[in-house]
């Protein structure tokens, strides 16, 4: 039998050493295999990177006059790349201790910033709301190149992607310079020089530690940071900025300090901008027209310009006069007889209160109100020589009462209107019913909630600057209703009319009829002839209105117009306390007749239609000085000051100040 040969040899068995290397090898080349296949699904829908330096600017609003000349640019605003060299050595040191301290040492990503955000998304998974990534600046700039903001994690990893590219591709000094000249800083601001303008109204080589903390930190969040609409939250997030500096070594603690010694003046708008008010109003309008702009438009306005400083000249004046009375804030709408808007002014300064006072208060009317009541006893069968008597009055549980507490016995309407005599009114309102008062009011354009009850005769109604001029309108115009609007037509930059009022409107109502309308302008002249607006007077020019005061001296109004043209004026505090004795008749019959003063030259106005105007006598220079006594000391007849709601037993004395 043969012998069986040795077997085969047997593998000798790999050294740890070796088994380790092998594995290794192994799970490398699977991780590679796995690195191209996960990066290629997430590639297959990157974006074109090859025109990086193409900027996609978002469309812009131009908005005119009413004769073409520029009112103001809203929308994205860009300007040329700035060079990082040229700006102080601590503007790029502020983005990156707050935004991103380990910028110079990492590869495009911050490992261990991805762990904590993930830590965070985990731990938050059920409160809902974006998720946290743990961005670098890089991995920004990717986003603001390339990417979406949706907040997912497709867009994350492809982020992170375009973050090694350009990590790749370019230097940190270029990463950081074309950071500094993309990113979105709010107000339509991208990059550092358009947001220095947009903002402090000067170049970026200029900006100071302080300014430039505030940039940076508006980062986390553009519009929650403004230094315009967030004043407090951004310059506790600024303080953040610069703790973070410190911390980092970029500034000593005495930078810091100084930095919190030197004030930061914000410029809320660019300085070619103008009529502010007016255009944050229709700026809204305009989208809810077209849409969302997809190309650059134009939006050609009502406003007249010159009329439009004039006001806002008007305003600063006449406030800073009355500043010693209380006079806080004051607006001015002033429309013509078809109802376009060609002066706005929503308050003293728009720089410190974006507030806009022209539509969005509501502020009790006063004595303004009372035409309103008059209208609704002319189409009742009144007329202005109808006698009536200035005499106590209860109505119900309530007694108006005139200024001076006592009463003047047998009156014609027309004094009464002139003279703003409260008892009259309110017996007035009470026999034609507040109902019927209300619904002249309504009909006449006044939108807000009018209370039907007694007090509201003497104007404890909330109304709008607006509301009021539109509301007297049909006085000027022979009697048709006249809703101010503030927008012409809308067109894109290359002439496509898009909105065309004009097309759109319609055929306008007739709200005031004959005799009604004669007898109101005939009566309300009276007021500016020899009442309580003899303050507005503007020589040589048919004029009436009526002025406003309400409870306490909260609100003055005067309400004026002549053939065609109407202004409102309100003066008064936001926080509605008391001016010291700021009647319709004084403050805001000034500012009125200085306005007026500068616009009436600019129209072409005719007398106001029915009745017939006599020019008032000259100005008595004695009868002045005695109407000035007279308002120091409270004389005069009565212009309503009413309480909100009738008292239980007898009202707070109701008046107005003759001027």
């Amino acid at each position: 039998m043969a012998k069986k040969g040795p077997g085969p040899k047997r593998p000798a068995r790999r050294t740890p050493l070796q088994a380790l290397l092998y594995w290794t090898a192994v799970l490398g080349v699977w991780a590679v295999i796995f690195l191209i296949a996960f990066l290629a699904v997430f590639a297959t829908d990157l974006p074109d990177t090859s025109k990086l330096n193409d900027v996609e600017r978002q469309p812009s609003i131009s908005y005119l006059d009413q004769s073409g000349a520029m009112v103001a640019v809203r929308g994205s605003q860009y300007a040329p790349p700035v060079d990082i060299d040229k700006l102080p050595p601590y503007v790029p040191k502020a983005f990156i201790a707050i935004e991103d301290r380990w910028f110079y040492w990492h590869p495009g990503f911050n490992p261990w910033g991805i762990v904590r955000s993930q830590i965070y998304n985990w731990s938050h998974r059920d409160e809902g709301g974006p998720l946290r990534g743990g961005s670098t600046i890089t991995q920004q700039l990717a986003r603001n190149l390339f990417l979406t903001p949706a907040q997912n994690y497709r867009r994350k990893i492809q982020e992170l992607i375009l973050a090694m590219w350009l990590e790749a591709k370019f230097s940190k000094k270029e990463i950081l310079a074309l950071y500094l000249n993309r990113v979105y800083f709010g107000g339509g601001a991208y990059g550092i020089e358009a947001a220095s303008q947009r903002y402090f109204a000067k170049p970026a080589s200029q900006l100071t530690l302080g300014e430039s903390a505030l940039l940076a930190g508006m980062m986390k969040g553009p519009n929650r940071y403004s230094p315009v609409s967030a004043t407090d939250r951004a310059e506790r997030r600024a303080t953040i900025v610069l703790d973070e500096m410190v911390r980092t070594g970029a500034i000593t603690p005495a930078e810091r300090d100084e930095a919190f010694k030197t004030p930061v003046r914000v410029n809320p708008t660019l300085a070619n901008q103008r009529a502010q008010y007016f255009t944050d109003w229709i700026d809204d309008q305009v989208r809810s027209l077209v849409g969302e702009p997809t190309e650059d438009l134009v939006v050609e306005t009502t406003l007249d310009l010159p009329i439009q400083v004039a006001a806002e000249q008007a305003i600063r004046r006449g406030a800073e006069a009355a500043k010693g009375q209380g006079v806080e804030q004051a607006a001015l709408v002033a429309i013509d007889g078809e109802g376009r808007i060609r002066a706005y002014v929503g308050g003293v300064s728009y720089e410190k209160s974006q507030f806009d006072r022209a539509t969005m208060a509501r502020r009790q009317a006063g004595s303004a109100f009372k035409p309103f009541v008059y209208l609704a006893a002319m189409e009742a069968g009144r007329t202005p020589s109808d006698m009536v008597v200035d005499e106590p009055i209860t109505i119900g549980n309530w007694s108006p009462r005139n200024y001076t507490n006592d009463f003047r016995g047998p009156m014609t309407l027309q004094t009464a209107l002139a003279q703003s005599i409260n008892t009259v009114a309110a017996r007035l309102a009470n026999e034609v019913g507040t109902g019927n008062v209300a619904s002249a009011a309504r009909r006449l354009g006044i939108n807000s909630h009018i209370q039907l009850d007694p007090s509201m005769a003497l104007g404890a109604v909330e109304v709008s600057p607006l509301e009021m001029a539109q509301a007297y309108a049909p006085f000027s115009n022979g009697g048709f209703l006249a809703k101010g609007y503030g927008i012409q037509r809308i067109r894109t930059a290359s002439g496509k009319i898009l909105y065309d009022h004009s097309v759109e409107k319609n055929e306008r109502a007739q709200v005031i009829g004959t005799p009604a309308l004669q007898y109101m302008n005939q009566m309300m002249r009276q007021v500016v002839a020899s009442g309580t607006g003899t303050r507005a007077r503007v020589q040589g020019y048919d004029l009436a209105g009526k002025s406003g005061t309400t409870s306490d001296y909260r609100d003055a109004w005067f309400v004026g117009y002549t053939g065609g043209f109407v202004t409102t004026v309100w003066v008064g505090k936001d926080n509605n306390k008391p001016m010291k004795r700021v009647s319709g008749g004084g403050v805001p019959a000034g500012i009125w007749r200085d306005f007026m003063g500068q616009a009436l030259p600019r129209l072409k106005v005719q007398a106001i239609p029915g009745g017939t105007y006599e020019p008032p006598a000259p100005a008595d220079p004695i009868g002045d000085l005695v109407d000035g006594i007279g308002d120091a000391i409270g004389l005069g007849g009565g212009e309503s000051q009413p309480s909100p709601q009738p008292q239980p037993q007898q009202a707070p004395p109701a008046s107005d100040v003759p001027y």
